[in-house]
């Protein structure tokens, strides 16, 4: 079986949801294993409560060491300023035993995100991307075969980059039909690359 995992981070629910959507276009690709994971949360709880954070996530929480287990890595992350969140950065800057062993080199590496706006939707990918380079892996966005891509009928996110989510500045908009689509694509699509590879 090819194996892979969706990890992601989420502050409200946005990347929960896109990581559920990712995993179910993956789980669409006879011979794939999909599992679902987060990163641990850095914020004390009472100041997530205060703060509205969704603190009733299903997936269990992963060990930086086991992504050498899987042929495929979705990640998942909400923008801050441009960039990643410090939780998923905290995740991956524990990930130095496996630079040093190459053992992710030759794996697919994808991401999605979400943003308040729209800004940082491409950014906060652009700079994800350089610590999969890093790590060996090979990067793989979202085609253009996706036909909500191009469809600007109404606000979305998303991008040849990956999939996102656009959550609205206080985390009020809920994630699109069209968005929820984008993630499932992504998730075939990087499950299909990996299926090829491994075969």
């Amino acid at each position: 079986m090819t194996k892979v995992l969706v990890l992601y981070y989420s502050s409200w629910g946005h990347i929960e949801t896109m990581a559920k959507a990712v995993a179910e276009g993956a789980r669409e690709v006879e011979g794939v294993e999909v599992t679902i994971k987060r990163v641990p949360e850095l914020v004390p709880e009472e100041v997530a409560q205060k703060s509205g954070y969704k603190l009733d996530q299903d997936a269990p929480v992963a060990n930086p060491q086991e992504l050498a287990d899987y042929d495929a890595i979705l990640f998942g992350t909400p923008t801050r300023f441009g960039n990643m969140a410090a939780q998923m950065r905290n995740f991956l800057d524990q990930t130095g035993g496996l630079w040093v062993k190459g053992a992710l080199i030759g794996k697919i590496g994808s991401v999605f995100t979400s943003t308040g706006t729209g800004g940082g939707n491409e950014s906060t990918i652009l700079t994800f991307w350089p610590t999969l380079a890093h790590q060996g892996m090979l990067i793989a966005g979202l085609p253009y075969s996706a036909p909500e891509l191009a469809d600007i009928s109404e606000p979305k996110g998303g991008s040849p980059l990956g999939a996102g989510a656009l959550a609205a500045s206080d985390g009020s908009r809920p994630v699109s039909e069209k968005e929820k689509a984008l993630a499932r694509f992504q998730g075939r699509h990087v499950a299909s690359l990996a299926k090829k590879l491994a075969g």
